[in-house]
């Protein structure tokens, strides 16, 4: 990560547990421990992205809870490694680059006016915005002293601003969010099997400008397909769960038992059945009369 860090003057960063996700600009001065997650971006433009509505529901999806409070968890290997960025035109990248640099700077703005608010009462006072929730007295004071109102009008920009990058409506549902980037997942996962890879950071991830390969549509789908067919079933019980259940959400329809396994290298099908039993159970997944599975 230090080597990540170099020539950086600010990265972005993010509390692993709490109970609302939220990413920030942190000087490359500063040294955290290991309850910050750290990622190695200096542009406001990848600050943008991963505030949004769109990351923001895959990373509660995707990233588990933790503790009394049942907070969640950002898990960078779950999170983050397989969330894909949008494919964003230049003025794209600038609309959000921008809104991105006006809500840190913003944020911490207000927090430097008055020493006693916390990002946490921010985002508690947003939450009530959202849902359209009578504020109390001293919400009303958080409200005021942080500009909230302000802040929801920037993620409401972002969210709008990064729907567009992606080319989706920016009303969509959050099990449909989740769809839309798992599909959008197995894409690239092909795209990068025939020598495409999207970097985030090209400068360090690839300095040398290797040429990647061009992929017809054709190409794309038969990929996508054997990349279906050949993820690997994790060993961990929680991880199994998810992958299964994101399998089942990619789904374009009701899905059978062999339906999900199939996208799984080996997997049993007891296995695989007894894993959407459980999310059935959970409420995760329901059964239609046919006996399939819905996510």
């Amino acid at each position: 990560m230090r080597r990540a860090l170099e020539g950086l003057d600010r990265y972005v960063a993010t509390v692993e547990t709490s109970k609302h996700s939220f990413f920030v600009f942190l000087d490359s001065s500063i040294l955290v421990n290991n309850t910050v997650v750290v990622l190695a971006f200096d542009d406001a433009y990848h600050l943008g992205i991963l505030s949004s509505r769109i990351h923001v529901t895959w990373a509660l999806a995707a990233g588990g809870r933790l503790g009394a409070g049942n907070d969640p968890r950002y898990n960078k290997t779950r999170c983050f490694d397989p969330y894909p960025f949008p494919d964003a035109t230049d003025a794209q990248q600038e609309t959000i680059r921008t809104l991105g640099e006006s809500l840190d700077e913003h944020r911490k703005a207000r927090l430097a006016a008055h020493e006693k608010l916390t990002m946490t009462d921010l985002y508690n006072v947003l939450e009530k915005l959202r849902a359209g929730t009578k504020l109390t007295k001293k919400d009303r004071q958080i409200n005021e002293q942080g500009l909230v109102t302000v802040m929801k009008e920037l993620h409401d920009e972002i969210d709008a601003a990064v729907a567009d990058a992606y080319g989706w409506p920016a009303d969509l549902e959050d099990g449909e969010i989740l769809q839309r980037l798992v599909d959008l997942n197995h894409v690239r996962a092909a795209e990068e099997a025939q020598g495409l890879v999207r970097y985030l950071r090209p400068e360090y991830q690839n300095p040398e400008g290797t040429r990647q390969a061009e992929l017809d549509v054709e190409t794309t789908t038969k990929a996508v397909s054997a990349a279906k067919e050949t993820q690997k079933l994790p060993d961990d019980l929680p991880a199994r769960m998810q992958a299964v259940q994101r399998a089942l959400a990619a789904e374009a329809a009701a899905a059978t038992v062999e339906d999900v396994a199939s996208r799984f290298k080996h997997a049993r099908r007891a296995t695989v059945q007894s894993l959407l039993e459980t999310l059935a159970t959970l409420g995760l997944a329901s059964v239609n009369e046919e006996g399939k599975y819905v996510a």
